[in-house]
C-alpha cells in the first residue's frame, strides 16, 4: 500500500546519491516491505547458514512495460529468480535484489512494485535478505531495472539437469503456454485486443516440491521463459544428446492466447512463459508424477506432450507431429518475436 506522503513524490538523483535521502529511501520503501531478521540488520551482507548442496543464480529484468495484466516487474523479478531455483529440485531460500531506478519514476510507482515483490517472496516462501539501490538520469533507464539472484537448498537425492533427459522420457507442461508473452504483446501501444490477456507470472518452487514428493524420477526442468518452449526444448535436447517429439494437439493454449498469435503470426510455442515448466521425468512415473501436479492450482492443467527418443542421427532435434500425423522439425527460434518480455 502506498503511504500519503509518498503518492505525490518522484524519485530524485539525490535519492541515490548516498545520503539521507538514500537513507530514508531504504527504510521508507524497501526496509519497510522486506522487513526480516537478516535485512534490518543492515550490515554489508547477509549472514547465512545453509547446509549440503545449494543452487545461486542471477537475473536481470527490463520488461517494457513495467505493469502488464497479472503483474508487474517487481514480481516478476521475484518469481523469474525462484523458478530458476526450482528448476534445479533446490527449495528457494534467499534473494537479493538490485533497483538501478530511472529519475523522475513516481514514488507510488516504486512502492507498488516493491510492495508486488514482497507478496510473490511470500507466497514462494523466501526472503528478500539484500540489496542495493542506484539512481540515473532521465533517459538513461526506461523506469526501472531490477536485478535478483537467489539461493536455494537442493535436497539429499534431487538431481535435475538439462542434460538429464533420458530417451524413454515422458515430456509434461505444466499448463497454458504462452500466456505471458501474450499479455505482454496486448498492452504494447498500437495493440487493441478485445480480451484481456494475462501473464502467468507465478512462483514455481511449491509445484516442484509436490513432483519432487511423488517421485524421484525427475530428470530435467526448466521454465520456458525467453523462446517458450520450442528453445527450451531445443536447449534440453541439444544438453541431453536426445530427439524430442511433442505432438501439437497436445499443447494446451487458452484460445484468447491463440487468436492473438494468429491475428499477428507469431508462434505460441515462442512465447515466453513466467509460471509454467516443462519436466523430462520417467514414463513409468508420469501418471505419478501428472496427478500430484493436477493438485496443484498452479499445475492444474498438466499434461504429457510428447516423449524422448535416442538420437540415431546425432543431431539431436526437436520434432512437431501434427493433427494429420505429419512431423515437423521444431527449430530454435531465431531472432527476437518480443523484446523486453521480461
Amino acid at each position: 500500500m502506498v503511504p500519503d506522503s509518498h503518492k505525490d513524490k518522484r524519485i530524485l538523483l539525490a535519492h541515490g546519491s548516498g545520503g539521507r535521502m538514500t537513507q530514508e529511501l531504504i527504510e521508507d520503501v524497501f526496509g519497510r516491505a522486506f522487513a526480516n531478521p537478516f535485512l534490518d540488520r543492515m550490515d554489508d551482507a547477509a549472514s547465512l547458514e545453509l547446509d549440503g548442496r545449494i543452487a545461486f543464480t542471477v537475473d536481470s529484468h527490463v520488461v517494457s512495460p513495467i505493469f502488464f495484466p497479472g503483474g508487474d516487474i517487481g514480481r516478476l523479478s521475484l518469481t523469474g529468480t525462484v523458478n530458476d531455483l526450482a528448476m534445479m529440485g533446490a527449495r528457494p531460500l534467499f534473494i537479493s535484489a538490485g533497483f538501478i531506478i530511472e529519475e523522475g519514476l513516481p514514488f507510488r510507482d516504486l512502492q507498488t512494485i516493491v510492495d508486488s515483490m514482497q507478496q510473490a517472496a511470500a507466497e514462494a516462501g523466501v526472503e528478500v535478505v539484500a540489496g542495493d539501490t542506484k539512481v540515473v538520469e532521465r533517459g538513461a533507464a526506461d523506469g526501472i531495472f531490477i536485478t535478483t539472484s537467489g539461493i536455494g537448498s537442493i535436497p539429499a537425492g534431487v538431481q535435475t539437469s538439462a542434460s538429464g533427459a533420458r530417451p524413454g522420457d515422458a515430456v509434461i507442461v505444466s499448463g497454458t503456454i504462452g500466456d505471458h508473452g501474450a499479455a505482454i504483446l496486448s498492452c504494447r501501444g498500437g495493440m487493441d485486443f478485445s480480451v484481456e490477456l494475462t501473464s502467468d507470472c507465478a512462483p514455481l518452487g511449491g509445484l516442484v516440491a509436490d513432483m519432487l514428493a511423488a517421485s524421484s524420477e525427475i530428470h530435467a526442468l526448466r521454465d520456458p521463459t525467453r523462446g517458450g518452449v520450442a528453445a527450451t526444448l531445443n536447449e534440453i535436447a541439444a544438453a541431453s544428446c536426445v530427439d524430442i517429439e511433442i505432438g501439437e494437439e497436445l499443447i494446451p493454449f487458452q484460445s484468447d492466447v491463440r487468436a492473438a498469435c494468429e491475428l499477428l503470426g507469431l508462434d505460441p510455442l515462442m512465447l515466453a512463459n513466467e509460471g509454467k515448466l516443462v519436466a523430462f521425468v520417467a514414463e513409468a512415473d508420469s501418471a505419478r508424477i501428472l496427478a500430484a501436479m493436477r493438485n496443484n492450482p498452479l499445475g492444474a492443467d498438466a499434461c504429457i506432450i510428447g516423449s524422448v527418443a535416442a538420437s540415431g542421427s546425432g543431431r539431436c532435434r526437436v520434432f512437431a507431429r501434427t493433427a494429420l500425423g505429419s512431423r515437423r522439425i521444431l527449430s530454435m527460434p531465431s531472432g527476437e518475436q518480443l523484446p523486453r518480455i521480461c
